[in-house]
């Protein structure tokens, strides 16, 4: 006969014991057995039955001490109850009941009835195991599924900024001998935006928005980007060009990162005394995004071999750097010197 389920008996008297397992050895169930309160509360532990018959007048640790234990923790908590005892005044019921039993049930007892309660509450039992079993299957396919998302994420993402740097490296390949200067602007950016007390999701943004400062170059003729020599006013009326260049290359993205290049590749020129290009924005009118890569950019241009210059030492570009200070925001040339021993280490070697 299939096993219904386990049921634990509980009662000081081994005549009423054996009786109670009588009537219920037919239904097919399990039966454990307990002689007291204590005894009961480390089976129920320790095998986790899915009914306790418990009877409420016992030596030491009564019936409703039990109750109050096993309905006070989370491992049995939920073990349906059925409270049978001789107490038959409405006071002790109430008392059962308020301890947390599910059921109540008077001796002697009747065996049908006996049979009916226990077939109810291993029912009920069963329900509720089914419904706990159910919700944990769907937490792990849930928990698959989310891992499966953020590993599909992560892949998108990873090929998504794998592109942004390539991209980058497009634009700089025609005047730069490494891809060194578009990590650098990135790592920069990013030391100084976090210590500007942005979040981390604009530094993640700015990481990789910035190194796209310069996209626009891809319209700037040979003849000028890779000149050795001063531009003369026309050709450097052409080369102010590339910021309006990489904003229409970036424009209309649902790309977060890409918005934010597009923001820093019409930006990252101005001056903060409003006599930058190509708009002429001054102060807190240029985009934070765009104040900080500009003086990222000017440092490692300083410090990066040109056409028409060699690279500067470390600490000539920062007294270069010094004494321009009136082009930055105060805020991000503070910061950026705040951080000078984390920019050493980004530094070409």
């Amino acid at each position: 006969m299939e096993r219904m389920g386990k049921v634990l008996v509980v009662d000081d008297d081994k005549v009423n014991q054996r009786l109670i397992e009588t009537i219920l050895t037919p239904m097919g169930v399990s039966i454990l057995s307990a002689d007291n309160g204590s005894e009961c509360i480390r089976i129920a532990e320790r095998d986790e039955p899915d009914v306790v018959l418990l009877d409420i007048m016992m030596p030491g640790v009564d019936g409703f001490q039990v109750v109050q234990r096993l309905k006070g923790q989370s491992q049995t908590q939920m073990i349906p109850i059925l409270m049978v005892t001789s107490l038959t005044d409405t006071q002790a019921r109430i008392k059962a009941l308020e301890a947390g039993a599910d059921d109540f049930l008077s001796k002697p007892v009747d065996g049908l009835e006996l049979q009916v309660r226990v077939r109810s509450l291993l029912k009920a039992k069963s329900y509720h195991d089914a419904m706990v079993n159910h919700q944990k299957s769907l937490e792990t396919e849930i928990a698959r599924k989310t891992a499966e998302l953020r590993n599909s994420y992560q892949e998108i993402k990873t090929a998504h900024l794998d592109t942004i740097y390539r991209l980058a490296r497009a634009a700089e390949y025609r005047d730069e001998s490494t891809g060194g200067h578009i990590h650098r602007i990135g790592s920069y950016a990013a030391l100084i935006a976090r210590a500007l007390g942005m979040s981390e999701e604009e530094v993640d943004c700015i990481t990789y928005a910035a190194p796209l400062h310069d996209i626009g170059k891809i319209g700037i003729p040979d003849s000028i980007l890779l000149k050795p020599g001063k531009l003369n006013a026309g050709e450097w009326e052409i080369m102010k060009k590339h910021t309006l260049n990489g904003a229409m290359i970036l424009e209309g993205s649902s790309s977060k990162y890409i918005q934010m290049a597009q923001v820093i590749a019409l930006s990252h020129h101005e001056k903060w005394g409003g006599d930058g290009y190509p708009l002429g924005l001054k102060g807190e009118n240029i985009p934070l995004p765009g104040r900080i890569t500009m003086i990222a950019d000017v440092f490692d241009a300083l410090r990066s071999p040109r056409p028409y210059k060699a690279a500067f030492s470390f600490e000539k570009s920062l007294a270069l750097i010094k004494e321009s200070e009136h082009f930055f925001d105060p805020a991000v040339f503070k910061a950026f010197f705040r951080n000078i021993d984390a920019i050493r280490a980004y530094d070409l070697s």
